[in-house]
């Protein structure tokens, strides 16, 4: 191949050898799989006692009815040879895989053929990605066809972007079996690895023994491959690599490999910073730079999920927004995307709120709808029956408008995602008991005891109507007078904001102005005092409680 011009480069012609994996079954077997639609094919399952099958992409087809014989394993086995440690074998040169089952005395009892194939063309979703030179993590879950796309990934780097590139092959799937590696990985280079638990030693030793330009390797599964994988992107090599996973989430809720996307570690913060950020002192955060720049979740063979900056996507879970994504389909020889949608990024502290943000605290229509996280949702449902308010417990955070959960699940990235894909205002709570669950409902949905439901609700729209004002005008907005208790409800509405209020005059005229937020007013002018409860009914705008032990037992 000539690779001064890469881009009208034609891969060539690669092999057809489904007819050697067919050869190694049984003569029964063999016609029966020649009848079957070859594109469709994935796997011959082969499982002592029981008919054998193929599976196909959307059925599974029985070979015979006879059920599979010990001798019938033993003679695949013996076209294939022995499966190694990891109890796989292969058939020489080709892509073709034989997995074994074996019972407790280590006799095997079940095989499964897999069909392996080299398809040119099957990165086109990604090439650009490819093409960057940054580290790339496909994801996803077994059978979606990562593998083959790794197989291609090697190539094109390879030959048609003229790179030194070494395929650190475990199983012999991305090379194929045999010394000579498959035409499928073009011009790389292959290291095979004679045991799985050494594959984190040949990495290292790929970087330091031949000087490569891009690592190729398939299934990071462990923490020592995890590392190893860190070592190499260090070293400025570039990755790609696989890993089991269906979501971005999962690799991040995945101890072992978290660290590929930069890792997990929980943080306290200073009540100043905690105030500052209008969230709980203990967070969760990301612990540093991820190894892979680039993932990309597999959806399907023909659909996937690309995540640009890992950085910043693994960021916006952790803070409980939309994590976003660039979808991409293939579609014959089109490649489809679809922008990624625009995600919000969480205010920062002192930032703006953009103009036209719904006021927190709104009323909304029909009951209203609450769910529990991790508490008793029969305590709920018993503190409901007392609370003057119409209200229904509903069984999904994202259907709900609350969520009640204590501090210890309160930064649940699914949670957290649940409720921002509902709307939903997610309550912490300091323990499993009804009397802390009708302090927070009350003060939540500002039930003021000896005060008129109607000034209750003439305070609130008074000050949701000057939260709106001074979203969409930037300027300095004075409500009318109110009681201290009133304005305290106002200033709550205030703060989950993002503004600044301020209390001014003297009774029974003194009222809440409120401001926008950065004007530095707070340091200025004394602020409306709140009372004691305010910080354990919105902990995510101001510092931690200390920390009580939860009571009764979680649903």
């Amino acid at each position: 191949m000539d690779r001064t011009d890469p881009d009208t480069a034609v891969p060539p012609t690669l092999p057809d050898d489904f007819a050697l994996l067919v050869a190694v079954l049984p003569p029964p077997l063999q016609e029966a799989v020649r009848r079957l639609p070859e594109a469709e094919l994935l796997e011959v399952v082969m499982d002592l006692g029981r008919p054998p099958e193929a599976r196909l992409v959307s059925r599974v087809v029985r070979l015979a009815d006879a059920p599979v014989e010990q001798d019938a394993l033993q003679a695949v086995l013996s076209r294939v040879g022995e499966p190694g440690g990891d109890n796989r074998a292969g058939i020489e040169r080709t892509l073709h895989r034989v997995s074994a089952i074996r019972n407790r005395q280590g006799r095997v009892v079940g095989l499964t053929l897999r069909v392996g194939r080299a398809i040119v063309g099957t990165i086109d979703m990604l090439r650009d990605l490819v093409d960057s030179g940054k580290n790339l993590l496909l994801l996803g879950r077994p059978g979606v066809g990562k593998t083959t796309k790794l197989r291609e990934v090697a190539r094109v780097l390879a030959d048609a972007l003229g790179k030194r590139v070494m395929v650190v092959d475990t199983s012999n799937e991305i090379g194929g079996d045999g010394d000579i590696p498959h035409p499928g990985i073009g011009g790389a280079r292959r290291m095979q690895v004679s045991r799985p638990d050494r594959q984190h030693d040949v990495m290292i030793e790929a970087v330091e023994n031949h000087m490569p330009e891009a690592i190729v390797v398939d299934e990071i599964g462990t923490s020592a491959e995890a590392a190893a994988a860190r070592t190499i992107a260090e070293r400025g090599v570039q990755l790609v690599a696989t890993a089991h996973g269906n979501t971005l989430e999962n690799l991040v809720l995945n101890p072992t490999l978290s660290d590929l996307v930069g890792g997990v570690h929980t943080v306290t913060l200073s009540d100043e910073e905690a105030r500052r950020r209008h969230t709980q002192k203990t967070v969760t955060e990301r612990k540093g730079t991820p190894t892979f720049d680039i993932v990309v979740e597999m959806v399907n063979r023909e659909e996937v999920r690309v995540h640009r900056d890992t950085a910043s996507a693994v960021d916006r879970l952790f803070a409980g927004t939309e994590v976003g994504g660039e979808r991409r389909r293939q579609q014959g020889d089109t490649v489809l995307v679809d922008a990624a949608p625009e995600v919000v990024e969480a205010t920062p502290p002192g930032g703006h709120v953009p103009p036209g943000t719904p006021a927190l605290g709104a009323p909304r229509a029909g009951p209203l709808r609450i769910a529990v996280h991790a508490v008793s949702r029969e305590l709920l449902e018993r503190v409901l029956r007392d609370l003057p308010v119409e209200a229904v417990v509903v069984g999904r955070p994202e259907n709900a408008e609350l969520v009640l959960t204590p501090r210890s699940r309160a930064n649940s990235p699914r949670l957290r995602r649940a409720a921002e894909r509902g709307g939903a205002r997610v309550l912490i709570i300091k323990r499993n008991s009804a009397t802390e669950m009708r302090r927070v409902l009350r003060s939540e949905l500002n039930l003021l005891d000896g005060v008129d439901p109607e000034e209750v609700r003439a305070a609130v729209a008074d000050a949701q109507e000057g939260i709106r004002r001074v979203l969409a005008e930037g300027q300095p907005v004075p409500l009318a007078p109110r009681p201290s208790r009133l304005r305290r409800v106002q200033q709550t509405l205030v703060i989950r904001n993002h503004l600044e209020a301020v209390s001014l005059g003297s009774e029974p005229r003194r009222h809440l102005v409120i401001y926008p937020a950065g004007a530095g007013v707070a340091e200025t002018s004394e602020p409306e005092p709140i009372d004691e409860e305010l910080p354990d009914d919105a902990e995510e705008a101001g510092p931690e409680a200390p920390h009580d032990e939860e009571e009764g037992s979680e649903p």
